[in-house]
């Protein structure tokens, strides 16, 4: 069976989250659910992250085995039309066959994450559901100040969700920014994995720092502290966004 690795964006708002679940409809769902009304095949589609619900993508990868051999214009075409006729907030935006030894979850190299925040005194319109809206300003050189305490390995246990399945809390940040342009703060996050919430409470803590709540030696006294309490509040879904997936090429 030919194995095709795609990459798909889609708006979580909609969704549970990324994995199926039985209490709402899944990403993972909606593109099995295309690819049985396509091709009459029940299959299991892997990814390369599990995000939470309202948590969006912009370069989520998959891999799903399939029992034809598709073209790779064809596929795409095919699946974004079942997609659409669904009233699904998914699309497919690249396809390609793989070597069966292609997994998208354990072949990742690293994973890159942005977290948005609209800072300004004005509600949102055409960002509502798509950033963290923080009417109070925010000192965005700060928090890259802060932020640079938290890259590097690291026991992350302040900085994940207690139901973290994760059997370690250790990572390994390799990159935590913080750039503003106008009105938005981007945090940009790559790591080769992630832990349950991680950059959502990394996210919380940065703003503390931009508002002066917390400096930069507060940030690191929170991480070595490795308790929850110790963390700011998680930040909303709706500024988070799965970008890309680096693969050995």
């Amino acid at each position: 069976m030919p194995r095709f690795r795609m990459t798909v964006e889609y708006d979580g708002g909609p969704y549970v989250g990324w994995q199926r679940q039985e209490n709402g409809q899944s990403v993972q769902g909606a593109l099995e659910d295309a690819v049985l009304s396509l091709t009459g095949e029940t299959v299991t589609i892997r990814g390369a992250g599990r995000t939470d619900s309202g948590v969006h993508a912009l370069g989520q990868v998959i891999h799903v085995d399939l029992a034809r051999d598709w073209s790779e214009h064809q596929l795409i075409n095919a699946l974004n039309a079942h997609l659409a006729m669904a009233g699904e907030r998914v699309a497919v935006i690249d396809a390609r066959q793989v070597p069966d030894t292609f997994d998208a979850r354990f072949s990742a190299l690293r994973r890159h994450y942005l977290y948005r925040i609209v800072n300004r005194k004005a509600r949102l319109a055409l960002d509502a559901g798509r950033a963290w809206w923080v009417p109070k300003p925010l000192d965005h050189m700060a928090m890259h100040e802060a932020a640079q305490t938290l890259v590097g390995k690291h026991d992350f246990t302040t900085f994940r969700a207690s139901q973290c399945q994760a059997a370690s809390p250790v990572r390994t940040l390799d990159r935590l920014d913080v750039t503003r342009d106008c009105d938005v703060i981007e945090i940009r996050a790559t790591a080769q994995s992630f832990l349950h919430n991680q950059i959502r409470s990394f996210a919380g803590t940065l703003k503390l720092a931009g508002e002066g709540k917390m400096t930069a030696e507060d940030v690191r006294a929170a991480l070595e502290a490795r308790d929850r309490r110790a963390c700011g509040q998680v930040a909303p879904p709706d500024g988070l966004y799965f970008m890309q997936v680096d693969y050995p090429e």
